[in-house]
């Protein structure tokens, strides 16, 4: 026979651990300015002594608000996507906010399912990376009435707030990087079409061979799906093309890294200069000297957390938020 669970300590208990009212031991624990710093010391100490745990959802009841933010992420297995998890979460704990993270797998299934959670544990707002394969999910939002904000990528609509980098910009600074050292076959591995920030590398891809009288080629272009593991193919079809290439201009840092693995196994590692988007390595070491395109990752975690606390707060500010963070490129 399993013994009893041991009771869960209450407020009471700590008024009577201290010698405080009830009333003054909640304002203590709630950090309210009629408490003396030196009595909010001593009854913290002595909740985390009798394992005080605080009942959030008691406190949602009252507020309204449960001080937690879900961040929908549409690959986590991407590094990248888990720097931004960690740089949003240390920017929402400044905030006391917390963070429940869900990852939607590029599938706009599991997109709408992963809102559809969210909503139902009464978070405050959404970060969301979408997939961007239907509209549906900023519809349902929009309806929904939650505060939410885009990261990395973004609709047409007016009215939807997102954070990103400037694509167009970090694609043409690559682009004319490499065109600088000779190269005029580059080979641009974009992400699929309906992607926004794929789109927009490719019109930067564009705009620098135009500027330098380069004529575009689409056997130079190939579309590769935005989650790891599945550009051999593309190569293998490359090969059999007889396409020749002296630069690869790839989607992501994830991409570039499967790209250099694959060329690695053919011998043209040496030969083929590579510069993928995300500068993952500012954030994490690897053992490759990978030339990105970069722009402050921190400064965009702050921006997505700072617009949706804004609209959580109803606190005055222009109505739609759309930022576009300056890109630079970073060679190694």
């Amino acid at each position: 026979m399993s013994g009893r669970s041991k009771n869960k300590t209450t407020l009471k208990d700590i008024a009577l651990a201290t010698g405080f009212t009830v009333n003054t031991v909640s304002h203590a624990l709630n950090d309210k300015p009629d408490i003396s710093e030196g009595t909010k010391l001593l009854i913290r100490r002595k909740a985390d002594e009798l394992g005080y745990v605080r009942n959030t959802v008691a406190s949602s009841m009252r507020t309204g608000y449960t001080k937690t933010l879900a961040v929908i992420m549409s690959d986590i297995s991407n590094p990248f996507f888990g720097i931004m998890v960690k740089l949003i979460e240390n920017y929402a704990r400044k905030y006391d906010y917390n963070t429940i993270i869900i990852n939607t797998d590029e599938d706009a299934t599991l997109e709408m399912y992963a809102i559809n959670s969210a909503l139902e544990k009464k978070v405050d707002g959404i970060i969301l990376c979408p997939s961007q394969k239907t509209h549906e999910p900023i519809d349902f939002l929009k309806n929904s009435g939650c505060p939410f904000v885009l990261l990395g990528r973004h609709f047409s609509d007016p009215d939807v707030d997102f954070v990103s980098s400037d694509d167009v910009t970090g694609a043409f600074l690559a682009t004319e990087y490499f065109i600088g050292q000779g190269c005029r076959r580059i080979l641009h591995l974009g992400g699929p079409s309906y992607i926004s920030s794929s789109t927009e590398r490719l019109a930067g891809y564009k705009q620098a061979l135009r500027k330098h009288g380069i004529p575009y080629s689409g056997k130079l272009v190939r579309r590769v799906p935005v989650t790891g593991g599945r550009c051999t193919s593309v190569f293998k079809k490359l090969s059999q093309e007889k396409i020749s290439y002296d630069a690869i201009l790839a989607f992501s840092d994830l991409v570039a890294l499967e790209v250099l693995a694959i060329l690695q196994k053919t011998g043209q590692e040496a030969n083929v200069p590579i510069i993928g988007y995300d500068n993952i390595l500012s954030n994490m070491q690897l053992p490759y000297p990978l030339s990105s395109i970069g722009y402050d990752k921190s400064e965009l975690a702050e921006q997505l957390v700072s617009i949706l606390l804004h609209k959580i707060r109803n606190d005055t500010a222009p109505k739609t938020m759309q930022i576009f963070l300056p890109t630079h490129l970073v060679l190694r």
